[in-house]
């Protein structure tokens, strides 16, 4: 049997408070702005952690906060859209999302680490389009709250 895909690891650093950053990511309002279209979060433990997006091809993850620590880390279970779908989420999601946040020299280091994938060309097409997605919506993190605090 083959060995399942590693874990997709990003991580762009952001020279601002770690209390902005990490409200980025449980502040629907905020979510809304750089992730998706529209985010419901009750950050705590078992609280929803849902994105929702209305392009071409809409979806929802509905997903559930699994860990969380203020102004430290999140985590939560991922469902992929519908071309994933199938693979992923039945019976239940199979991956998992886990944001770090680290202070550094040069502010904040936020590393986004996306797991549980499995094994052969279906997850690893479906891996490929996820490292796309994370590796795009943490440069726009990025973007979004550097605009926030500087205008």
């Amino acid at each position: 049997m083959d060995e399942p895909l590693d874990a997709i690891l990003i991580q762009v650093t952001i020279p601002l408070p770690l209390a902005m950053i990490h409200a980025a990511f449980t502040d629907p309002a905020s979510v809304a702005r750089w992730m998706s279209d529209g985010a419901r979060i009750e950050p705590r433990v078992g609280g929803a952690y849902e994105l929702r997006w209305d392009g071409e091809t809409p979806f929802t993850s509905a997903g559930t906060v699994l860990r969380i620590t203020p102004e430290l880390d999140i985590g939560f279970s991922w469902f992929a859209p519908p071309a994933f779908a199938e693979l992923m989420n039945r019976p239940a999601p199979a991956t998992q999302v886990y944001v770090r946040l680290q202070e550094s020299p040069e502010g904040i280091d936020v590393t986004l680490e996306h797991s549980g994938w499995g094994s052969g060309a279906a997850w690893e097409e479906a891996r490929s389009w996820h490292f796309e997605l994370w590796d795009d919506r943490l440069h726009r993190l990025k973007e979004f709250l550097l605009r926030e605090a500087y205008g």
